[in-house]
This record gives structure tokens, C-alpha cells and sequence, in this order.
């Protein structure tokens, strides 16, 4: 409970400049490395919103423990939220993929996973890091972590 509690925490802190910022911007670039489920939806949920909400677009980098979203043999656990409804990272993952969000693994995923490109989902590439780099400097998008 306490991690959990931190862990908001922490991500309130980390998104109030961002939510502060989000008219100015051109929408939202989202690097994933966490395995933890409550942490991989929250990532999703606030992608969701930067689109749906703030029509924005959304740009996502998978990169370790979180590669294995995009890996369509893997099924990930599903995380109850406060209306009771309880999707998976995944699920909410494909949703934003229809929704326009461009999302990617970082290069070092497949190989380190023994895994090639086609486990990967559908609508879900290899990252190029020049590409993903060029995003991350392009001031016009808000950048954030988990």
C-alpha cells in the first residue's frame, strides 16, 4: 500500500507541469520501462486522455518489463479501477493504438527477450532511436516517464 501510495505521489508530481503545459503543447511523448501493471495503466490512461480529452497526439516507447505489452503472446493483468472496471495495460495499449498513438519498442526489447517482430501486436513497430530522440527534444511535445 505504501509503495502504491508513493508511487502516485510520485506521479502527480511528475504530470502537474505537464497537465499545466497541455494546451501549449503538441501532445505527449511517453517513455515505459515499468512492469508494474498499476503503472503501465496509469501511463495508458493518461495517454487515453491527452488524446480523447485534449486531442493531442500521443507518441509511446516500450522498453524493458514494458516491451511485454506489446508482445502479443503475453497476456497482461488486469488493473481495477475506481468506476470497477478493470482492463489491462494491453487492452487500453490497443485502444490508443486505434486512436492514432504511435507506439513502439525500443530496439533492445527483442533482442534481449529473444523474441523477433512477430510477436509484436499489431500497429506496434521497432523504435528508431534518432526518431525517438528527435521527439523527446521537439519542445512543441511534453515528455514523461515511467
Amino acid at each position: 500500500m505504501k509503495k502504491t501510495l508513493a508511487s502516485l505521489a510520485l506521479i502527480a508530481t511528475l504530470v502537474s507541469p505537464t497537465i499545466v503545459s497541455a494546451d501549449k503543447a503538441d501532445g505527449l511523448n511517453v517513455l515505459l520501462n515499468s512492469g508494474d501493471p498499476q503503472t503501465q495503466t496509469m501511463a495508458m490512461v493518461l495517454s487515453m486522455m491527452t488524446i480523447k480529452k485534449h486531442n493531442k497526439k500521443v507518441n509511446i516507447t516500450l522498453c524493458g518489463a514494458a516491451g511485454d505489452l506489446a508482445d502479443k503472446n503475453i497476456k497482461a493483468a488486469p488493473v481495477k479501477r475506481p468506476n470497477g472496471k478493470a482492463p489491462s495495460a494491453q487492452d487500453n495499449l490497443k485502444m490508443l493504438i486505434k486512436k492514432g498513438a504511435t507506439v513502439e519498442v525500443c530496439p533492445l526489447y527483442l533482442p534481449n527477450s529473444g523474441k523477433d517482430k512477430s510477436v509484436l501486436l499489431k500497429g506496434i513497430t521497432v523504435a528508431k532511436p534518432p526518431v525517438v530522440a528527435g521527439r523527446l527534444l521537439n519542445d512543441d511535445f511534453a515528455n514523461i516517464s515511467f
